[in-house]
């Protein structure tokens, strides 16, 4: 199983990442990434959020990628991810506050 962290160019996921089993995370964002960036297999371009169904993207990501844990660093994601987290438990997925 996966963690993912989202925010994937800044400094502050490249320090949660080091901070916990870098092996098992993947690194997500939906802002622009380069593509260099993208082919990397722990690198991927996550569902923006101001999509209308955007927690149901994102459950559906974390489904297929196998991912049980996210730390969403962008505030907007976090308030929606939020707003969704009985659906996230519903599957095991865990919403964790990194602030």
């Amino acid at each position: 199983m996966y963690t993912l962290i989202t925010a994937a160019t800044s400094a502050p996921a490249h320090k949660l990442k080091n901070s916990l089993d870098p092996e098992n995370i993947i690194m997500g964002d939906y802002l622009e990434l380069p593509a260099i960036m993208l082919k990397n297999s722990n690198m991927i371009k996550l569902p923006n959020p101001a999509s209308a169904s955007y927690a149901h993207e994102m459950l559906t990501l974390c489904l297929d990628k196998q991912i049980e844990t996210i730390y969403p660093l962008h505030d907007n994601e976090l308030n929606l991810l939020n707003e969704a987290q009985q659906l996230f438990r519903e599957y095991g997925i865990k919403i964790v506050h990194s602030r």
